[in-house]
């Protein structure tokens, strides 16, 4: 038994450093896409809004000091983790939204702490659903943006949800 003990001791502190301790997910919506008539209709680019939506972005959500930049591999998700990734040295890792189980699992086994993840007006809330375990948020609509949902785990399990405006 007195060797047991020590055993146990080894596998219970290894099952909490499974996912470290506190993991923060940042998550946004691309910013303003281009809907005009004369735009890609597959991978529009942003818009002039979009474009300084994506530079605001970069300025609110550095104060969360990603260590790890995820987007979707469109024109407007690059675009609008773009800023924020140059600011922070990083470079802009490419997800497949139709895999945001995958990428939970990936961020939740890595060692880095802090996590900005664009995407899209479904995905995004999709993505926070699926990090707090619930079905809260709804899909977004085709035109709203500007909305950063801010996820902290701590030992796995969901700290506090917020929802902001930017």
């Amino acid at each position: 038994m007195k060797k047991a003990i020590p055993l146990i001791a080894l596998v219970l502190m290894l099952s909490v450093q499974a996912y470290p301790q506190k993991k923060t997910f940042v998550l946004v919506r691309h910013a303003e896409k281009d809907v005009s008539a004369t735009a890609d209709r597959v991978d529009p680019e942003l818009t002039s809004a979009g474009r300084e939506r994506a530079q605001r972005l970069a300025k609110v959500a550095r104060r969360y000091r990603p260590g790890a930049v995820y987007s979707t591999d469109f024109k407007r998700t690059r675009d609008t983790a773009a800023p924020l990734a140059a600011r922070r040295g990083k470079t802009v890792e490419i997800y497949d939204p139709k895999k945001l189980k995958e990428l939970v699992d990936i961020m939740l086994a890595s060692g880095t702490k802090r996590f900005l993840v664009v995407g899209h007006n479904n995905t995004t809330p999709a993505l926070a659903n699926i990090l707090i375990g619930e079905d809260r948020f709804a899909p977004l609509g085709e035109s709203e943006y500007g909305k950063i949902w801010i996820v902290k785990l701590k030992n796995g399990k969901v700290r506090s949800v917020e929802v902001i405006d930017y």
